[in-house]
């Protein structure tokens, strides 16, 4: 008796231990500590208004730096070209960050590049989150480190990071000799090198240069801190900024659990902003309510609101069917809703009066508000506002409207399912 008692007690122990544990996990792996913006923002400036750029610049965190340039890139094939290039001038350092990282086509041609600069003594930091690089060759992150890589792998499974493996690193950086930067909706993987017609993604990525590119590897020195332990510093991390260009950007870098979310507030600051129009594009698009009923309300104001999302090739279509349940208030707000046709769409983007623009990692949905490390450059320049503003036009021309009535049509299965999921995801906004 006393044994079986012993035995029960031990088990009853272990069963605690393990809904403890559990409980940890589901709870802190899906709600933040810190309530987020829930008020309705009222500004009476636009964002062309200088004291728009004055109060995003405190909300940021980052003041915006003048004198740079930006080049777009719309092909995946130019993207790793661009990237290929600037790895192998490298002279200083290397400082890359990314959410996926596989693939015979990029992933193995990146490493091999990052390999030989780590050979010619340019010091290499390569940060990958690990969900997303599951499927990286061992053997080329071996050859990586065997070069003299510092490869780090972001919340790699452990006992005493378990209540927070669900916030992942979703940021896409990559810094040349602290004077070249990328940033942009691409991942280091296959599916963006490939052509739209044979699946390969729709996005957009840029190559900056100018004094901003300190602020980028900031925003890289930030989650190599929290990775490795190790600040980055000096002259070959930080060179004396060049002026490059023209364009005024700001940085902004968000965090799900040290009540930096950022990019969330940047994105509500810039919409309560706008007085003629909204441009959205997004790989998925499940926001927070509140932030629903900014947009909502940038409509009502008169502003001509448009939502670029994936159509049929969504590589999640439980996001897009949940996606679904939260279109009709904004179409009846008169919000325009589009869904991309030819592949994956998997841009992440906001337009704003043909004169703001943000670009990055982030996309409009609760995770990357509140669980994903993301970050996103801000620019501020008419021309290369209009410029983006006729590329979003060009996606919408291979775009289906979505109507009203296409919802109410929508496959019941498709309501149900996207109900549930809606109602699942709802429970932590």
């Amino acid at each position: 008796m006393i044994k079986i008692s012993l035995k029960m007690a031990i088990l009853s122990v272990l069963g605690l231990l393990a809904l403890y544990l559990l409980g940890t996990v589901l709870f802190f792996n899906a709600t933040p500590k810190e309530k987020r913006v829930k008020e309705q923002i009222r500004i009476a400036y636009s964002v062309s208004d200088p004291e728009f750029r004055r109060v995003s610049g405190i909300i940021a965190g980052r003041p915006w730096v003048e004198g740079n340039h930006i080049e777009i890139l719309r092909r995946g094939e130019d993207v790793f070209e661009f990237m290929l290039a600037d790895i192998r001038e490298a002279e200083k350092s290397i400082t890359k960050e990314t959410f996926m990282f596989y693939g015979d086509e990029v992933a193995d041609p990146v490493s091999d590049a990052l390999a030989e600069a780590a050979r010619r003594d340019v010091r290499v930091h390569f940060l990958m989150d690990y969900v997303g690089s599951v499927l990286a060759s061992g053997e080329k992150l071996e050859t990586m480190r065997d070069a003299g890589v510092d490869v780090e792998r972001w919340r790699k499974p452990s006992w005493y990071q378990i209540a927070r493996f669900n916030h992942r690193t979703h940021r896409k950086l990559l810094v040349v000799d602290g004077r070249s930067a990328y940033t942009g909706g691409v991942n280091t993987a296959d599916p963006w090198i490939a052509d739209i017609d044979d699946g390969g993604y729709k996005d957009y990525h840029f190559r900056i240069t100018g004094p901003v590119v300190n602020d980028i590897q900031g925003a890289f020195s930030e989650n190599w801190v929290s990775s490795r332990g190790e600040l980055l510093v000096g002259e070959k991390y930080y060179p004396v900024p060049d002026t490059t260009g023209t364009i005024s950007m700001q940085v902004t870098s968000s965090h799900p659990r040290e009540g930096q979310k950022r990019v969330r507030k940047m994105l509500l600051h810039a919409i309560a902003s706008a007085s003629e129009s909204i441009r959205i594009g997004s790989a998925y698009f499940f926001p927070d309510n509140d932030f629903l009923d900014a947009l909502v309300d940038a409509a009502n104001r008169g502003v001509i609101v448009t939502i670029l999302t994936p159509g049929d090739n969504i590589d999640q279509n439980y996001v897009r069917w949940a996606s679904h349940t939260l279109w009709g208030d904004l179409m009846e707000a008169g919000i325009r809703m589009y869904e991309y046709q030819p592949a994956m769409y998997h841009a992440k983007l906001m337009i704003v009066d043909d004169y703001y623009v943000t670009v990055g990692s982030t996309n409009f949905d609760n995770r990357s508000f509140r669980l994903n490390d993301e970050a996103n450059v801000n620019i501020i320049d008419r021309e290369f506002g209009l410029e983006m503003s006729g590329y979003f036009d060009e996606d919408l021309e291979q775009s289906m409207q979505i109507t009203i009535e296409d919802l109410q049509n929508r496959p019941l299965r498709h309501k149900i399912y996207g109900w549930i999921v809606a109602k699942t995801i709802g429970a932590y906004l």
